[in-house]
């Protein structure tokens, strides 16, 4: 069992959950975990740049948006010098803790939030109980104030046990744009780990039930095309404009005009576009924010390689510029058996598992998978498990919620799953 009182981890996953915070912007998240953790028997506590490959962040806010964020924490009651050890965006942090002879176990968790106003129903149990996001146009509406809730206290109880071996934690920023999981696959923190799970809530699984392997993630590339022209008055001098609306307008069509793949499933989507200042004003500025999507890595590569070209031929035909960048991206993964067979061991020793599922298909993308390709590639096993819960609405909704009650049964499950990994290195 966990090691806290069920309320004592229930509180510390509202206290995140009144404070969302998005990708690079996890200031109060980071330092409440890392305060939490200072408070354990710890060996390594590695924070801010020291937990993640600086150079690999994508879509990181710009330093004004990074400080307002950093001093919303601040007045939060986040602890100063940790704030002051994060500045700059540099969140996520990776506890480890070392005990004796085993092998290298990793549990990934990912901490960010979304950019949705939460519910302010009487029936949503947020609002209703007093910890609805203080943060308003920003949720936690996937969970992840759950997930690093089990983090901890999957730690707490691998400490608590006769665990042989070491355990790093990862706390992920930046999962929901798909930034933060390079940085920390490449961290230099994985390069000795043999075994690696990571898990999510829900993904319209009830509570009581257990996903041991969760498969069927697609790779996926989030991009931003940027197109410049030259402004003219529309009335009287048309021709003298190059007008970007119109390369914007022709990238979209043709965007959805990839074929199909017979390998495999692909998306493409056009998701925020726009440009132009007025109806009389030849548009000099127009952009196209989108994502690519495939059933493989290979797949995704396909669909960039397509979207890049149109988007720079696009710009040609109507006499643009354009300028593409990758916001955020992460590759396909599998996970392995034998470790799905441990999380198996697991749930049926687990008071509250009801139903135990083999694998799932998870129908999207999670950049997870950087962390689990990192460890294979290096011969090691890797797992991404599913906690249900009776979540009240759709991941990415409005009044999306947990059963808190299945904090622990996630606690027990992986720390069951982590302790068996040690027990039997398959």
């Amino acid at each position: 069992m966990s090691v806290l009182e069920d309320d004592e981890y229930r509180a510390f996953r509202r206290d995140l959950h009144r404070h969302p915070e998005p990708a690079w912007r996890e200031f109060y998240t980071t330092a409440r975990i890392v305060a939490a953790l200072r408070e354990r028997d710890l060996t390594e506590l590695h924070v801010g740049p020291d937990a993640l490959a600086t150079d690999e962040r994508l879509n990181v806010p710009d330093d004004e948006e990074l400080a307002e964020w950093e001093d919303q924490a601040r007045e939060a009651g986040a602890d100063p010098e940790i704030l002051d050890e994060l500045s700059g965006g540099y969140t996520g942090c990776v506890a480890v803790v070392e005990r004796g002879d085993g092998p290298v176990v990793g549990l990934r968790v990912d901490i960010d939030a979304l950019p949705i106003t939460e519910s302010e129903s009487g029936e949503h149990v947020p609002a209703a109980e007093g910890f609805r996001s203080e943060h308003e146009g920003f949720m936690h509406a996937c969970g992840h104030d759950a997930h690093a809730t089990m983090g901890l206290g999957a730690l707490d109880a691998v400490l608590d046990s006769d665990f042989a071996g070491t355990l790093k934690v990862f706390f992920q920023p930046g999962e929901e744009q798909v930034a933060g999981g390079k940085p920390m696959a490449e961290s230099g923190h994985l390069d000795d780990v043999d075994y690696l799970y990571a898990v999510h809530v829900g993904l319209d699984h009830p509570s009581g039930e257990v996903v041991c392997g969760v498969e069927g993630f697609l790779a996926v590339r989030h991009f931003l095309a940027e197109f410049t022209g030259e402004p003219a008055h529309a009335g009287a001098r048309p021709e003298q404009g190059r007008n970007t609306v119109q390369a914007m307008a022709a990238a979209v069509q043709n965007l959805y005009a990839i074929p199909r793949h017979a390998d495999g499933p692909t998306r493409v989507n056009a998701g925020l576009v726009g440009g132009g200042t007025a109806t009389n004003i030849i548009p000099e500025e127009s952009h196209i924010e989108g994502e690519l999507r495939g059933q493989t890595t290979e797949l995704a590569e396909y669909m960039s390689d397509h979207a890049d070209r149109i988007l720079d031929s696009a710009a040609e035909m109507h006499d643009c510029e354009v300028d593409v960048s990758t916001l955020g991206e992460a590759p396909s993964a599998t996970s392995d058996e034998a470790l799905a067979g441990l999380v198996r061991e697991s749930a049926g020793d687990v008071a509250g598992v009801t139903n135990i599922v083999d694998s799932d298909d998870l129908g999207g993308s999670e950049d997870a998978t950087y962390l689990m390709n990192y460890v294979q590639e290096q011969g090691g096993l890797a797992c991404y498990l599913g906690v249900g819960t009776d979540h009240p609405g759709g991941h990415h909704t409005t009044d999306f919620d947990v059963v808190e009650d299945d904090l622990s049964v996630g606690i027990d499950v992986i720390a069951g799953a982590i302790r068996r990994v040690a027990e039997t290195r398959p």
